[in-house]
């Protein structure tokens, strides 16, 4: 892999949790090295990002600014950046026919549960959001140790699968 910024696109089925905590997470640590971005197989009509997901990312010192819930389909047209990778973040999107994305990206699958399905006390979800934001941070920071200057590509797949079963 290259020392190029690498685009790299979260895909869950709404893109109001698991996605956009994973962008916002890959932003904030991988400066200048990695861009992220997230989307959804299909995101509900005016679907906004889940407030609960805002809180985790602000009390983390994490930037909200910008992050909105879109379709996974801006990414395919011909004008959107090129994605170097593409990591579905749930399994509903994992079994998703993708789009065809240009570049021809790796693709990886990290699965984590829906913090915004999640059942229980006001207390006991927000625990939940605190526990997925923390598996997806660890699963973020994996990737950023791998050094992909050293790598090719069938490697970092490999890499890629073994960090979404952390």
């Amino acid at each position: 892999m290259s020392e190029k910024t690498l685009n790299v696109l979260f895909l869950c089925t709404h893109n109001s949790a698991r996605s956009i905590l994973a962008e916002a997470i890959l932003n904030h640590i991988g400066r200048g090295r990695f861009k992220g971005f997230s989307a959804g197989s299909s995101p509900l009509a005016n679907q906004q990002p889940n407030p609960l997901g805002l809180k985790v990312l602000h009390n983390a010192g994490i930037s909200v600014e910008g992050l909105h819930s879109k379709s996974w389909d801006e990414f395919g047209t011909s004008n959107a950046p090129k994605m170097d990778l593409v990591i579905t973040v749930c399994d509903n999107a994992a079994g998703e026919t993708c789009p065809i994305f240009p570049g021809k990206p790796i693709k990886a699958h990290w699965g984590v549960s829906d913090p915004a399905h999640f059942e229980g006390t006001q207390a006991e979800i927000e625990v939940e959001f605190d526990r997925i934001f923390s598996m997806l941070e660890h699963r973020v920071k994996a990737f950023l140790r791998l050094p992909l200057e050293q790598i090719d590509k069938d490697e970092l797949q490999q890499k890629l699968n073994e960090i979404g079963s952390l």
